[in-house]
């Protein structure tokens, strides 16, 4: 596979490598590819994290993390028919998957729900639950289902990515944008003053369990985390969120799961400034960043966010701006020149 030559194509073949929470293998392979010639080294560890470094010469370490998993669901049970029973892998919505197309491998699935009875259909469907949905893989019986998809299979959305304009569109862009700033700082910064390790994590969509362990034998000065972050600028979008598409890199203060480290934020801030870099800063009340696994990870490492203003996370279609992604990049680029 030729490495990608833009970052439209990158992040166009980073989301739609399908590999969710705890199936990350091929998404891995993709990243390897990505960074042939770019780096100086790297090491799978044993949960799966893709830990790659390129060599600095002032003795000091920065960790970027991404990670690299996606949303998706798993087959939990088969009925006589063949209709599948699914469960979430990550924050998956029963609203958000409803008719739409699940790919599990070569296989593709519809989302249906039951209902006997007209009122029994719209009571489901204004109380969507797992419990009613299945998915429909064209088998005819539990037999031809259990060889196609049989139970503990893993499934993703089957969609594509759409460039528009300055807009990128598709599945998993949480975090495969994310990945794509690492790969690209990776690639754009020839001499590093500073060694940038990139950590690309594995199951942060269940519970952060990558960057726990990821940081360990690393002992980084700072861990910075690459994510999406939520935006309040659709119609009636929500009150308390002000962060937009093309309003810059967003510098995370705060989320549900933790609390950047201030004099992180505060150097992130001057850089962005110094170097005329648009940015915004971020208070998300909801969610949280592999950063929060950092801060918790042996005695402790300095932590925080630089995120990619992201509009319908966690759906087939989530939409970023493409010059937000490259103000990210710079800004990321020159923290790991400066920050330390």
């Amino acid at each position: 596979m030729v490495k990608s030559t833009s970052l439209e194509n990158l992040v166009k073949r980073l989301t739609e490598t399908k590999s969710p929470s705890g199936r990350e293998s091929q998404i891995t392979a993709v990243i390897l590819e990505e960074l042939e010639g770019d780096i100086d080294g790297y090491k799978i560890d044993k949960l799966g994290n893709l830990i790659v470094w390129k060599n600095g010469k002032s003795g000091k370490k920065v960790l970027l993390d991404a990670h690299m998993d996606e949303i998706g669901v798993v087959v939990t049970n088969i009925d006589d028919r063949g209709f599948l029973k699914i469960d979430r892998v990550g924050g998956v919505s029963p609203y958000t998957i409803y008719q739409s197309r699940i790919r599990f491998g070569e296989v593709v699935g519809i989302v249906g729900i039951e209902g006997e009875t007209s009122e029994e259909l719209q009571t489901n469907v204004q109380k969507m639950s797992f419990e009613k949905l299945f998915v429909d893989i064209g088998a005819k019986s539990r037999e031809e289902a259990e060889k196609l998809c049989p139970i503990g299979t893993f499934g993703t959305f089957d969609s594509y990515f759409h460039e528009q304009g300055d807009y990128m569109i598709s599945k998993s862009m949480d975090d495969r944008i994310g990945c794509a700033v690492i790969i690209e700082v990776l690639k754009r910064v020839k001499k590093p003053t500073n060694t940038i390790y990139g950590v690309f994590a594995v199951q942060e969509e269940v519970g952060l369990i990558g960057a726990h362990v990821a940081g360990y034998d690393i002992e980084p000065g700072v861990a910075i985390a690459l994510d999406v972050t939520g935006v309040g600028d659709t119609p009636k979008g929500l009150k308390r969120v002000p962060m937009e598409l093309g309003k810059g890199a967003c510098i995370k203060v705060k989320d549900m799961a933790s609390i950047s480290n201030r004099y992180i934020v505060e150097k992130l801030k001057e850089l962005a400034q110094k170097y005329n870099i648009p940015h915004q800063m971020e208070v998300l009340i909801f969610g949280g960043t592999d950063a929060a696994g950092y801060q918790a990870t042996k005695s402790g490492i300095p932590s925080a966010t630089i995120s990619i203003p992201t509009r319908y996370i966690h759906t087939p279609s989530e939409m970023v701006y493409k010059p937000d992604v490259e103000a990210t990049i710079e800004l990321t680029i020159k923290y790991c020149e400066e920050g330390l």
